[in-house]
C-alpha cells in the first residue's frame, strides 16, 4: 500500500473537504420516498415506480417539495394512493420527517401518483428518468 500511495500522482482534489457527495439534493428526495414505497407495499408495486422531483423550492427555514410518483398501470395507483389517500399519506409521512432530518429544516412536501404504462420498456421513458443516456 505505501509503495501504490508513493507512485500516485498528486493533484487537485476533485470535490472540497465540505463535500459529502455528489449527488443533488433530489437525488436523496427521491432515494427517501422510494426508501418509503418500498417498505410500505409488497409484490411488484414497488418495483414498477419511479419517483421524480418535479419542484425543490429552498427557502432559509424551509423546503417545498412536489414529487410525482410513476407506476405502471392503474391498478398500481390505486394501491399506491389506498382507500382515502391513506397509503399515500402514510408514504408521505415517513418520508417528509426523513427528509426533514436529512435537511435539518422543515419540509413542505407534495406527492401525486401518475400513471405511465409500460415505462420499464421504453427507452424514450428510461432515458427521460436518467436510466439510459
Amino acid at each position: 500500500m505505501q509503495r501504490i500511495v508513493a507512485l500516485l500522482p498528486e493533484g487537485e482534489p476533485y470535490f472540497g473537504k465540505d463535500a459529502l457527495t455528489d449527488k443533488p439534493a433530489r437525488f436523496f428526495v427521491t432515494e427517501i420516498i422510494r426508501e418509503k414505497i418500498l417498505t410500505n407495499y409488497d409484490k411488484e408495486v414497488p418495483y414498477s415506480t419511479e419517483v421524480i422531483v418535479e419542484k425543490f423550492d429552498e427557502k432559509e427555514g424551509a423546503i417545498h417539495i412536489m414529487a410525482v410518483i410513476y407506476v405502471e398501470r392503474d391498478s398500481q395507483k390505486g394501491i399506491l394512493i389506498g382507500r382515502g389517500g391513506s397509503r399515500l399519506k402514510k408514504v408521505g409521512t415517513e418520508a417528509r420527517k426523513d427528509i426533514e432530518s436529512f435537511f435539518g429544516k422543515r419540509v413542505y412536501l407534495e406527492m401525486f401518483v401518475k400513471v405511465e404504462p409500460n415505462w420499464r420498456n421504453r427507452e424514450n421513458k428510461l432515458r427521460e428518468f436518467g436510466y439510459i443516456e
